[in-house]
């Protein structure tokens, strides 16, 4: 939701309880002032009718409301000392509407030549369920006109304002690390629009300086490592080939080398994680999975025929991606030499293609391994000296640097699937 839409929700639910408090307290003071009114009427009225009644004592023989608005009834002494003028809502049938319909009703008591008689007078009143549909209407419409005027201001005036807000966030969107490009602001005389675009510059100037120092740091360190562990096993080899040592001395120098050349693929495999996280592979162009697992297949196949590894490869269609290939036969590589390292003798690979996807089966250990840990770095369910631990690293940050989906699987095969976007 944008932030203007969002302000206006809550400044429409807040309008809603106010207007709805509003209209009670209006219905509230409508309903007294119309009582008072009322009452003031029928004072008048019973004011009219008994100097009326003074004039001609006849009208005291209307007993009923049908030939007027006022009755009259002869009453006790007794009961004339306890009545006093009361005002009361009562239904009275009405003719022309055919149904009761809601009057005033006035009662009180005068004496006209040393008797009692007791005075009832109506008048219409207004009905209060008409009333309350004719409020709640204007109301309502009311209410709309509001959140309509609200929505027109803030299509009109109020994203002129923020304009600038969107401009600077449009262009953050645009912006990318590894390509940095001044952003241009657009000058406003807004203090906090001001400050968020000075501190945004300063914000990405920082972060430009941090990402260069460190990808110099990493690349330097890369190459300051690179050479003397080159030196140590050139002289290593040039060591071994003397003929003057001892087999316990030539297997020492072995497992040395060993470890150099371990290191040396470490060295390596950790700059390639950080360039990839560091999103320097920019090139991108359409990728045909297909061709590029059967390329690794086939230059893997003498490893495979030297542990009796039956690999078969299946498609129903050959995805394309658009990426880096470089990235795209990194990944298809250590998904594959993962497969390959982890089977078992006399194992099988399979490798599933859709147009969406791609999955890699193989045989190996006969328990689940643990797929919150098997994309972590230097993650390893045995201790072979043969793995760095980052394979599947590099794989789940290549995933990543794309939005592709990668997971693991157990189904009496290990199953690793790559979902490059949402099948249909």
């Amino acid at each position: 939701m944008k932030l203007l839409n969002h302000a206006t929700s809550y400044l429409a639910g807040i309008l809603l309880v106010v207007i709805s408090v509003w209209a009670a307290l209006f219905y509230v003071n409508m309903l007294d002032e119309i009582y008072d009114s009322m009452d003031d009427g029928l004072e008048n009225q019973k004011i009219l009718v008994m100097q009326k009644a003074a004039r001609d004592s006849t009208i005291l023989q209307q007993t009923e409301f049908e030939e007027g608005y006022y009755k009259f009834r002869e009453v006790p002494l007794a009961v004339a000392r306890q009545q006093k003028d009361l005002y009361q809502d009562t239904l009275m049938y009405m003719q022309n509407e055919k149904d009761f319909e809601p009057v005033r009703l006035l009662t009180t008591v005068f004496r006209h030549q040393g008797k009692f008689y007791e005075l009832r007078l109506i008048t219409s009143m207004v009905e209060e369920d008409d009333l309350i549909e004719d409020l709640f209407y204007s109301l309502l419409g009311l209410y709309v006109g509001l959140i309509a005027s609200i929505l027109l201001l803030n299509n009109l005036l109020l994203k002129r304002i923020w304009r600038p807000f969107y401009q600077l966030l449009q262009r953050l969107r645009q912006f990318r690390l590894e390509d940095p490009q001044p952003i241009a602001v657009e000058e406003t005389n807004i203090d906090e629009f001001r400050l968020l675009n000075q501190t945004v510059e300063k914000l990405l100037q920082s972060n430009i300086s941090t990402y260069n120092s460190q990808k110099a740091f990493i690349e330097n360190a890369s190459h300051e490592l690179q050479t003397p562990l080159a030196i140590s096993l050139n002289k290593l080899e040039l060591l071994a080939e003397s003929n003057n040592l001892q087999e316990a001395q030539l297997e020492q120098i072995g497992t040395v080398m060993q470890s150099l050349e371990r290191l040396t693929r470490l060295n390596k495999s950790l700059l390639l994680l950080s360039k990839i996280e560091n999103r320097q592979f920019a090139a991108e162009e359409p990728v045909n999975f297909q061709t590029l697992l059967e390329h690794i297949i086939s230059d893997f196949s003498d490893q495979c025929h030297f542990r009796n590894l039956t690999v078969t490869l299946e498609g129903e269609e050959a995805p394309q991606v658009t990426m880096n290939p470089d990235l795209a036969m990194m990944l298809s590589l250590n998904l594959f030499k993962n497969a390959m390292v982890h089977n078992v003798n006399g194992g099988s690979i399979k490798v599933l293609l859709t147009a969406t996807s791609f999955t890699i089966e193989n045989l190996g250990k006969d328990t689940p391994l643990h797929p919150e840990k098997l994309f972590n770095r230097f993650y390893k369910e045995d201790t072979s000296g043969a793995s760095t631990g980052l394979g599947l690293a590099i794989a789940k940050a290549i995933c990543d640097l794309y939005g592709f989906q990668i997971s693991y699987d157990y189904q009496q095969k290990h199953i690793l699937r790559v979902q490059f976007r949402p099948s249909v």
